[in-house]
């Protein structure tokens, strides 16, 4: 009798599980080989974060930048569940679903990604606004439309964390609202931006600057209520009226990681060799924002779009070869840049010895990430829509 095909069960459906799906489908097999690749995803659509901002200025529409995993799927033989992950069993080698089947896998991917800490400050769960899903852009949507809606002379809008999503929320934000707008960055450090190139820490303080948003450094947030903010700075409290307060600080892991019997570290991320494999469980691999891995160099590999996506070519790449009897590669991680947006039709781009900002870079982040979204078919589709929206946009007008 023949073997039975392996069966790979991918959780996650971000940059690091989808694009580990659709590489393995492309590899070659031997015949009666090609193992049954699963993907699970709580969502029934895939999410281009990097470019979620453009939503709240209405430069993107939500089907470019979250196109359904159906459509993404079609013609890679990967079936596709959407549920919520209920249990994983790593000694049986199961994964129970909410409302689908139970999976066996032979290898099993661990990409369900992290979720925002809201219960570190008081109030925060009640009454701040998240930022890293379509979900939470919808109900920020809603509560921007009540406040441009209502008769306030003002909109006061507190941003928490002065990293590149504050940054990039408070720039996007600062351009819808316009004069009707005013807002702070709250930061804990000393400067924004602690971990970026001088060249776009420079870029975003002209942006924030040009757009009259007040910037606290070395400052904690206290508690939020329902129409205001607690500040600590040097030991000295103020309470600050606000509008919306947004909350874009941190990830944790999700309860059903943090439940499983896999060595972590103190944040509760699941620390793997440099193959991406698992201690202890080789058939298991683990990328993106719920890993803790150092490369095959020894360098740390942070929690970002676009060490996932390079994660994910490697995750497939051994994945393949464990079932081919090909030797694994360790994760090199290549630093390829930074692209930022800072508001409506500007962005900056450092990187590879390029430096764009303005106008340039705004047309190279938009091209980089044409070309990385996640199959053809859909960069043809987004791409197109781009060239020829304005040209309608123009005749209309």
């Amino acid at each position: 009798m023949s073997e039975q095909p392996a069966k790979i069960c991918i959780l996650g459906g971000g940059f690091g599980g989808l694009y580990t799906a659709l590489r393995l489908s492309k590899f070659t097999w031997d015949d009666g080989q090609k193992p049954e690749i699963v993907l699970v995803d709580k969502s029934d659509r895939f999410l281009f974060l990097p470019l979620l901002y453009e939503l709240l200025t209405g430069e993107l529409q939500t089907w470019e930048i979250a196109p359904p995993f159906e459509e993404l799927l079609q013609s890679t033989g990967i079936r596709f569940y959407q549920s919520e992950v209920s249990g994983i069993d790593v000694e049986q080698k199961r994964v129970h679903l909410q409302n689908g089947p139970e999976i066996s896998y032979d290898r099993l991917v661990l990409a369900l990604g992290g979720e925002t800490p809201l219960d570190i400050v008081p109030g925060a769960t009640s009454y701040a606004y998240p930022f890293r899903s379509i979900a939470d852009t919808y109900r920020l949507e809603e509560r921007l439309r009540i406040l441009e809606e209502s008769d306030a002379d003002k909109i006061r809008v507190a941003i928490v964390g002065g990293g590149y999503s504050g940054v990039e929320l408070a720039c996007k934000l600062a351009d819808r609202l316009g004069k009707r707008g005013r807002f702070r960055l709250i930061e804990m450090n000393d400067q924004i931006l602690q971990t970026s190139t001088e060249f776009n820490r420079e870029a975003a303080k002209k942006a924030l600057d040009s757009r009259g948003i007040f910037i606290d450094l070395e400052t904690k947030v206290e508690s939020i209520a329902q129409d205001n903010i607690s500040l600590e700075y040097k030991g000295q409290i103020d309470t600050i009226p606000v509008d919306l307060v947004l909350w874009t600080v941190g990830t944790k892991v999700i309860p059903i990681v943090q439940d499983l019997p896999l060595k972590k570290n103190q944040r509760g991320q699941i620390t793997t060799l440099p193959t991406l494999q698992v201690h202890d469980h080789p058939e298991i691999f683990a990328l993106g924002d719920l890993a803790d891995c150092l490369d095959a160099d020894g360098q740390q590999i942070p929690a970002t779009a676009q060490a996932a996506f390079q994660q994910s070519d490697f995750v497939a790449w051994n994945i393949w070869g464990s079932l081919t009897n090909r030797p694994l590669l360790p994760f090199r991680y290549k630093q390829l840049g930074e692209l930022m947006s800072l508001g409506v039709d500007n962005a900056t781009l450092s990187g590879l010895g390029i430096k764009l900002e303005g106008t340039l870079g705004y047309v190279a982040r938009r091209l980089l990430y044409l070309y990385r979204l996640p199959t053809l078919e859909h960069q043809l589709k987004v791409g197109f829509n781009w060239l020829v929206a304005p040209i309608i946009e123009s005749i209309q007008n």
